[in-house]
């Protein structure tokens, strides 16, 4: 079971940090993904993280801007937003993998609530 936290309202500019709980099977994840919709938009991939290791990859829109990490003995892992822009306003969704990692949503197997995070300019 995943719980993503932390979203809100924010002005342009601003930051935000998104936590993403994981509870029950955890010793089967071997990565983690943040993804986000936007309103009228398809799921896109934002930023994942190997649950080992210190493997990341992020989505050309938001690197240099976002930071993907994890606390294995807490189970969690956070997306540190900078630098917010209206763009970003979406719903973000945490998910977890049992094999693989990466960009594609097809990897992950387990999916979290969303969260809603609101950029105004």
């Amino acid at each position: 079971q995943l719980q993503a936290s932390g979203g809100g309202l924010v002005q342009a500019g601003g930051s935000l940090r998104l936590s993403c709980a994981a509870s029950g099977r955890t010793f089967s994840i071997y990565g983690m993904g943040w993804f986000r919709q936007a309103p009228g938009k398809e799921r896109e991939f934002v930023a994942g993280i190997r649950w080992s290791g210190s493997y990341t990859n992020y989505a050309d829109p938001i690197k240099g801007r976002f930071t993907v990490s994890r606390d294995n003995a807490k189970n969690t892992v956070y997306l540190q937003m900078n630098s917010l822009r209206p763009e970003d306003t979406a719903v973000y969704y945490c998910a977890a993998a049992s094999s693989g990692w990466g960009m594609s949503q097809s990897t992950y197997a387990y999916w979290g609530q969303g969260t809603q995070v609101t950029v105004s300019s």
